[in-house]
């Protein structure tokens, strides 16, 4: 998890202790000349402002020795981010199960467990179990409670970035409006006997889709040159997260990549309680259904998963159509967005669906659009959201505007 890419931090006199730290974890400049050279500072302000972040535990020498120094003269000492002063909870709800799992600053997953959580048992039940699996998880570790500097979650609806409340979820009845960021803070304090983490304040909750923190998660590890990335979740319903320029597109109120509520043209009544909706004939759920029908018992995606992994034949046939439906809506996507990167996660995720994908994708998408998309499953599997909502608080917390409030807040 590095610094975002492309911010300037020339500010002369007035670049911060939050700037210079910006630029080590980007990698941009890893060494006092460096710093001195990109931001102008001279070289004892670099060193005061660099003093406080070394006072606070966030940067330490590097461990690959002296390099050459941009200013001449002898070697320098490199600087690095130092990941292991504090720790982040991470959950990733799906609307029958979920998964929790503690994090390093850089993104390693110490420790995980997952379960049966049912998003339509409310936000009272699902959080308060979140809480119970976050302490699980510090225990299990060893790690204290006020070394989590924050939470992340991603859930199956569209989320307000600024509230951290969901906006209209068709599939998380009694979630509309929730105060999630207060309810789980106060279920970590429950559960762990304190609410603050690594400073003295409350441990800051982030919300946000799972498809943007899969999407997110996938594209800060493994595509980060990428300008414009999509992921498109196929589960109980069909959600996508868009990545540009490193930073999640949410749209004005966090409704952007609701794919599952296109309309086309069927008369199948979706959960929204529309007809027509793309998730209504081409989900994980939509799949299920039809092979129930069909004789073969399904209840949701995860259980057309275990068919595909099976090598079930119907499924199969199923899942390849669905990708086919999808794939025509996607046409129209990567007409509009023109991604470097399209990838398929989900429960529907596999070889069947994504060659439907990719039949009527390049079928009826421009040339142009496609010529040089790579069409492919996800790279990190059900552990995509985790390493999102990670990310998304590591960003969050050490942004260069935060930074200062936070040295403050600790003395430094």
């Amino acid at each position: 998890m590095t610094g975002k890419p492309g911010r300037t931090a020339r500010g002369g006199a007035q670049t911060s202790a939050g700037d210079l730290l910006d630029l080590v974890r980007s990698g941009r400049a890893v060494t006092r000349g460096a710093l001195q050279q990109m931001t102008g500072l001279s070289r004892a302000t670099v060193g005061q402002r660099l003093d406080r972040l070394f006072r606070a535990g966030w940067l330490r020498e590097g461990a690959n020795g002296p390099v050459d120094s941009p200013l001449g003269g002898r070697p320098a000492v490199t600087l690095e981010f130092d990941g292991s002063h504090a720790v982040v909870l991470a959950a990733d709800l799906d609307t029958r199960h979920a998964r929790a799992a503690l994090l390093t600053l850089t993104g390693e997953i110490l420790a995980e467990r997952s379960g049966a959580l049912v998003v339509e048992d409310g936000p009272e039940v699902v959080l308060a179990g979140l809480g119970r699996w976050f302490a699980e998880l510090l225990t299990e570790t060893g790690h204290a409670p006020e070394a989590v500097c924050g939470i992340g979650l991603g859930v199956p609806g569209p989320v307000d970035s600024e509230t951290g409340r969901v906006v209209q979820p068709p599939m998380m009845s009694g979630w509309d409006g929730y105060d999630i960021r207060g309810r789980l803070s106060r279920a970590f304090t429950e559960h762990t006997g304190t609410s603050t983490g690594t400073g003295t304040s409350p441990v800051p909750v982030l919300v946000d889709n799972d498809a943007n923190l899969m999407a997110y998660g996938e594209q800060r590890t493994g595509y980060q040159d990428c300008r414009a990335f999509v992921l498109v979740k196929v589960s109980t319903g069909i959600g996508a997260g868009v990545v540009v320029d490193g930073a999640i597109y949410r749209g004005v109120d966090g409704g952007a990549g609701d794919l599952g509520h296109i309309r086309v043209g069927t008369e199948a009544l979706c959960r929204c309680g529309s007809y027509g909706c793309l998730a209504a004939v081409a989900s994980g759920g939509a799949v299920a259904r039809r092979l129930t029908e069909a004789g073969v018992p399904a209840a949701s995606g995860s259980d057309v998963r275990d068919l595909l992994a099976a090598g079930h034949p119907e499924a199969a046939a199923l899942a390849r159509e669905a990708g086919r439906r999808v794939g025509d809506v996607l046409a129209t996507v990567v007409t509009l967005l023109n991604p470097g990167v399209l990838m398929i996660a989900g429960d529907l995720a596999g070889t069947p669906f994504l060659t439907g994908v990719r039949e009527l994708l390049y079928q009826r998408a421009l040339p142009r659009s496609t010529a040089h998309l790579d069409v492919l499953t996800a790279r990190l599997g059900e552990r995509a959201g985790l390493i999102g909502a990670g990310a998304l608080v590591v960003e969050h917390l050490y942004a260069p505007e935060r930074v200062e409030e936070r040295l403050a807040a600790l003395g430094v």
